[in-house]
């Protein structure tokens, strides 16, 4: 048996409710506040008020469909690792965020300074993504992975499992 337990992140509190609210929405985002309070067993004033908090405190951040990125024609994913000039990252991540198949990036810690996914339509279009990575003013040096499988998908589930 899970064990139920509270997560707090600084002032924010998911319970065992939202957690459960939060799993119905991962599993079918395009249900209506009624159905999930029907299904939850909740006066749909509940449910209203807890997607309002939760909205409010930053947790759940929006309803986005997802996407297959391969059917999208985008079937190549590559990662990299970016050296950047010290004092230009904000310039570096605007010039990455106009390149279209840049679909994100991390600022780290380690041998690189971002970390970027990338997608492409083939090696020749990675080419081309990368050669528009390496154009973007400050970007040093550029290191890149193709990814050949996703066997665990982004994913939180698990973290909402453990409170519900």
């Amino acid at each position: 048996m899970v064990e139920r337990e509270q997560v707090e992140h600084s002032d924010q509190v998911v319970d065992a409710l939202d957690a459960r609210l939060l799993l119905l929405l991962t599993d079918e985002p395009r249900l209506g506040v009624l159905e999930c309070s029907r299904r939850l067993g909740v006066a749909r004033g509940t449910v209203q008020a807890r997607l309002d908090r939760l909205v409010a405190r930053g947790v759940l951040t929006g309803f986005p469909p997802a996407l297959d990125l391969a059917a999208m024609g985008y079937g190549l994913t590559a990662f990299a690792v970016l050296e950047i000039a010290q004092g230009r990252r904000q310039e570096v991540c605007d010039g990455l965020a106009a390149i279209n198949e840049v679909c994100e990036v991390h600022a780290t810690t380690g041998q690189g300074d971002l970390f970027a996914r990338l997608v492409a339509r083939s090696n020749a279009d990675l080419q081309r993504v990368i050669d528009s990575i390496v154009d973007v003013p400050g970007v040093q040096r550029l290191s890149t992975s193709i990814a050949l499988s996703t066997p665990v998908p982004p994913r939180v589930r698990p973290l909402l499992e453990r409170i519900r």
